[in-house]
């Protein structure tokens, strides 16, 4: 379901509601639930404003969808950023887990997310230009194995374009969540997404969740 917003304020608020309120009827329902979130710039006027949400954070999960295999410090870290701007007032108390692990390599640190992962309640994703969500990127050399129904919950793929090897959740994991919110901005991505909800294509990953009817997914978009 598309859910258009004449502005980024606007979007931020009702993406934030949305957010809060899925929450809360999961931890009515379960007593606990699990968030996973993505990173890039977009979302740090939405963290900033889910920090503060009235919710019970001790009993929320909170994990990340895909990460560059950077350390926490880096600029570039998704796990610094979520630290910074969402585990912040009430936020806090929430159980965060990062997908880096010091001194060990990628492929031990996708062992050892995929030792910890679990069910997720609630997935919010972005897209680039070019398709891609979470780091599933078109012509990855992996994107065939991430794409795979049998796929672990996370992987190893290296971008073809955009710097830092990634851990990432895969398709399986991403449809295997209660439900998937991507939030993007612009009439070039709208485009795209809207390419991509006409047929499944490895050239645009995220039509492997848009054109499923299967798939549970709302679309926050403002220009």
């Amino acid at each position: 379901m598309w859910h258009d917003h004449s502005g980024m304020q606007p979007c931020i608020e009702a993406l934030a509601r949305d957010i809060t309120a899925r929450l809360r009827a999961g931890l009515g329902a379960a007593g606990s639930c699990t968030l996973a979130v993505s990173g890039g710039r977009s979302p740090i006027p939405l963290f900033q404003r889910l920090a503060m949400a009235d919710l019970d954070w001790r009993r929320i999960r909170l994990r990340l969808v895909d990460e560059r295999y950077v350390p926490p410090g880096h600029p570039d870290s998704n796990e610094g950023l979520v630290r910074r701007h969402l585990l912040a007032g009430k936020a806090a108390a929430a159980d965060f887990r990062g997908l880096y692990r010091a001194e060990a390599s990628i492929g031990q640190a996708v062992a050892a997310a995929n030792r910890e992962a679990g069910p997720v309640d609630l997935a919010v994703l972005g897209m680039g230009d070019d398709g891609h969500t979470a780091s599933l990127f078109p012509g990855a050399p992996q994107l065939d194995a991430a794409l795979a129904p049998g796929a672990a919950h996370y992987l190893h793929v290296t971008p073809p374009h955009a710097p830092h090897e990634r851990i990432t959740m895969s398709l399986a994991g991403l449809r295997a969540c209660g439900h998937l919110i991507l939030y993007i901005s612009g009439q070039d991505k709208r485009d795209v997404l809207l390419e991509a909800e006409k047929k499944i294509s490895k050239q645009l990953p995220i039509s492997h969740l848009a054109a499923e009817p299967g798939v549970s997914f709302d679309v926050h978009w403002h220009p």
